[in-house]
C-alpha cells in the first residue's frame, strides 16, 4: 500500500540540512491501519531526526482519526514544525495544518473545514448513536482549531456547519493561518499578489474618459449622447 507521507532532505544555499515532509493526496484510512503502514512507522519516521521541520500540504482530507493521529504526533515533535500549504488542506488536512508551530499559505492555495461524516446503518437507535459519534468527533476537531485560531467554539462551529472554504487571506484573518508563503525571488510585496481591481477601474475610467473627452460640450442632442455611449460601451 502507497504512503500518503513522504520525508525528504533539503540543503539550502548555506549548506544546512532540513528536514522536509510531504502531506499529498488523501490521508486514507486504507494506508493507515493497514499491517505495513501504520501510525508506528509515521511516529518512527517523525522522531527518526530532530530539529525543525517543514511539511509541505496539499490535500482534500480523508481519515479523521489518521489526521488526529498526525497531529498529535506532531504536537509532541520538540522542535518547530513549520506547514506550508501550496495547494490545498481540505477536511482532515486542515486538523493536520493545525499542529503548525507556524501555518503558511501560498497566495492561491485553499482550506476548508467542514463538519466530520459517517456511513451508518442499522435502526433508530444505531442512527442516533451515530449522531452522538459525529457530535463528538466534530468537538473533537473543534479543539484542535480553537487552540489554533483563539475563535470562539460557537463561531467554529458555525464555519463547519456552513462548509467554510478560505483562501489564504481569509484563512489569516480567521487566524487558521499565519501570512503568505513568499517567493524569495520577488521583490514585489504580498499586495502585488491580489487583482488590483481599483486601480483596473481607475484606468479603465481614464481611458474612457480620454477618447469621450472630444465628444463633450454643452448643448448636445439626443443622437450625439447615444454616440457617446455607444463608445462608452466598448470598454466596459
Amino acid at each position: 500500500m502507497k504512503k500518503f507521507w513522504n520525508w525528504k532532505k533539503v540543503t539550502n544555499e548555506a549548506g544546512v540540512e532540513s528536514r522536509v515532509l510531504e502531506l499529498d493526496g488523501t490521508i486514507a484510512s486504507e494506508s493507515w491501519f493497514d499491517d505495513d503502514i501504520t501510525p508506528k512507522m509515521f511516529k518512527d519516521e517523525l522522531f527518526s531526526g530532530s530539529g525543525p521541520i517543514t511539511i509541505w500540504i496539499n490535500s482534500p482530507g480523508g481519515d479523521c482519526i489518521a489526521a488526529s493521529q498526525i497531529y498529535s504526533m506532531l504536537k509532541d515533535y520538540p522542535d518547530e514544525v513549520t506547514v506550508k500549504i501550496d495547494g490545498i488542506a481540505a477536511s482532515a488536512a486542515s486538523v493536520v495544518a493545525m499542529a503548525g508551530d507556524k501555518v503558511l499559505m501560498a497566495p492561491t492555495a485553499l482550506m476548508m473545514i467542514h463538519n466530520p461524516s459517517m456511513l451508518a446503518f442499522g435502526d433508530h437507535n444505531d442512527m442516533a448513536k451515530a449522531i452522538d459519534i459525529l457530535n463528538e468527533v466534530k468537538e473533537s476537531i473543534i479543539n484542535a482549531y480553537e487552540i489554533k485560531t483563539g475563535q470562539s467554539r460557537t463561531v467554529l462551529s458555525h464555519l463547519m456547519e456552513d462548509e467554510t472554504w478560505m483562501n489564504a487571506k481569509k484563512a489569516i484573518e480567521l487566524k487558521f493561518a499565519d501570512g503568505f508563503l513568499e517567493d524569495s525571488k520577488v521583490d514585489a510585496p504580498l499586495e502585488a499578489y491580489a487583482f488590483a481591481s481599483r486601480e483596473f477601474d481607475k484606468a479603465l475610467v481614464n481611458k474612457i474618459a480620454s477618447k469621450t473627452r472630444n465628444e463633450v460640450r454643452v448643448g448636445r442632442n439626443i443622437n450625439e449622447l447615444k454616440n457617446s455611449l455607444k463608445i462608452v460601451k466598448k470598454f466596459i
